[in-house]
């Protein structure tokens, strides 16, 4: 197992080579290329949770927390790095995703490049993004996780500079000052974190280990805000909209599906897990934030007119959702947080998919010019209402879990302070549906548009491959919840074991 670890980043930045070594007048075979590498890549992760230690043998009495497979090499030895990889319960979840939603978006590249570019360069950026996500989800050594964490930067400027809308340029440098803000944050962050234990081991430092009670305050807030801007949380979230609305569909897909997650994941890992006298300091803080982020994001949405800027602005909403159940640092609200980043990814992820369909056949995102979708174009109508309902968090879809939970995470912390936020929460959740209906009602009813009228009901069958496995798994995770938060349970009760310990 620990060769698969090794491989889940070695394929991709292979792929990631080849591709773009094809001369171009093998685009589209150089699409293909990158598109089994990453289907070689998603097979390499599936396979992490088996093995001789079964779905994730966590254990709160040894002072480390223990991963299911691991691979820990000299890096730097005159600095005590450690080439230190591996994967439990709270990180397979993404990778998995990670993986699916890659290999998604290169499969899409078959059927349609966007205008900017060569095809198989943008495969090729996909993967290099994959290799950076991936390697975030695995580092268990904080220089290690601030270099994968920086990876991700470049090949998603090029991205949505190169293949982006009309406005892409002014996007995609918005997008890259906002991420290296939090860049130099999070790099001072891990320094202070380094330097004050003495090691850059996360297994190590995990529970705040060696870390001071100032140590612990000023990390916490240096990491929280690092996380805070990848998230994006409000409201260091004004990139997002201009970034989602420029990007490409695969872009935006990679972008809200996974790459956000780099933000919540290392908040629950890297600054709950190393700082946690600093996390109960900011909880309060925390808690406000959130609410704040569901409450804004909501009514922001039931104002706009465009396609792919609402469904940006309702990652933030979402989001809020998850920061919430982080901030209660129970075991009910780190799982909310958890599985509401799975179905996020799955669910917006299919969103943009739709909204890029929509977008490609109409040739506009407003919102005024696109009624009557289900009298020419039902299937695809069909889809949308699908994903729009999985949003709102209907039961019995992915997104019903994370949102209800987080909500009731607040109530089970108890106190005035935490019922008013879980209160306010709900009503976040009430102008979520309110806003999807309204997208539903404003894009799906009516008489035909002219921008609509035209449409026919043909998918194309590369679009229904990308589309049919999201559409799954928003009805298994619905159903089955138990799927993620089985693996996540032990890892996240020795985590807030370790964080309420002091």
């Amino acid at each position: 197992m620990t060769v698969l670890l090794v491989a889940v980043l070695a394929l991709p930045l292979l792929g990631a080579l080849l591709t773009a070594a094809l001369p171009a007048r093998a685009d589209r075979t150089a699409r293909a290329v990158g598109t089994g590498f990453a289907a070689l890549t998603l097979l390499a992760a599936l396979p992490l949770a088996a093995g001789d230690r079964g779905w994730f043998a966590y254990t709160t009495e040894s002072p480390a927390i223990r991963p299911w497979h691991q691979v820990d090499l000299p890096w730097v030895p005159g600095l005590d790095l450690r080439f230190h990889l591996g994967v439990d319960g709270i990180s397979y979840p993404l990778v998995v995703l990670t993986a699916l939603l890659v290999l998604l978006c290169c499969g899409y590249t078959l059927w349609r490049v966007p205008d900017g570019g060569p095809g198989r360069l943008l495969v090729a950026l996909l993967l290099v993004v994959e290799v950076g996500l991936l390697g975030t989800f695995l580092a268990l050594d904080m220089v290690l996780f601030l270099v994968f964490f920086e990876v991700v930067l470049l090949p998603m400027y090029a991205m949505i500079a190169g293949w982006g809308g009309a406005d892409r340029r002014r996007a995609a440098r918005k997008f890259a000052l906002y991420t290296l803000l939090g860049s130099v944050l999070l790099l001072v962050g891990v320094f202070t974190v380094v330097t004050a234990a003495g090691t850059a081991d996360l297994v190590a430092l995990t529970g705040g280990t060696g870390l001071s009670r100032g140590t612990q305050l000023a990390a916490f807030t240096l990491l929280a805000l690092a996380f805070a801007v990848k998230s994006p949380l409000w409201p260091l979230h004004t990139w997002l909209p201009d970034a989602h609305t420029q990007a490409p569909t695969v872009g935006s897909v990679v972008l809200a599906g996974v790459l956000l997650k780099m933000g919540t994941y290392g908040l629950i890992r890297v600054a709950v897990g190393v700082a946690p006298e600093g996390a109960r300091w900011a909880a309060p803080v925390l808690g406000v934030l959130a609410v704040a982020a569901i409450l804004v994001g909501s009514l922001v949405c039931l104002a706009q007119d465009e396609l792919k800027r609402l469904i940006a602005y309702s990652s933030v909403g979402h989001m809020g959702f998850v920061l919430l159940g982080v901030a209660t640092l129970t075991a009910t609200g780190l799982q909310a947080a958890l599985i509401g980043n799975i179905a996020h990814g799955v669910i917006t992820g299919l969103l943009f998919f739709l909204a890029g369909a929509v977008k490609d056949r109409t040739g506009t995102g407003l919102l005024a010019e696109l009624s009557g979708l289900r009298e020419t174009a039902p299937r695809l109508a069909g889809l949308l209402a699908f994903a729009a309902v999985a949003s709102l968090g209907l039961p019995g879809l992915a997104g019903f879990w994370g949102e209800a939970f987080a909500v009731v995470a607040a109530v089970q912390v108890g106190g005035p302070f935490w019922t008013t936020l879980a209160v306010l929460a709900a009503v976040g959740g009430a102008l979520t549906a309110a806003y999807l209906l309204r997208l539903l009602r404003r894009v799906t009813h009516g008489r035909p548009t002219p921008a609509v009228a035209p449409l026919g009901a043909a998918l194309a069958r590369t679009e229904l491959a990308a589309w049919a496995p999201l559409v799954l798994l928003a009805l298994v995770i619905g159903l089955a919840p138990g799927l993620v938060l089985g693996m996540a349970g032990d890892p996240v009760q020795a985590l807030v074991e370790r964080v309420t310990s002091r």
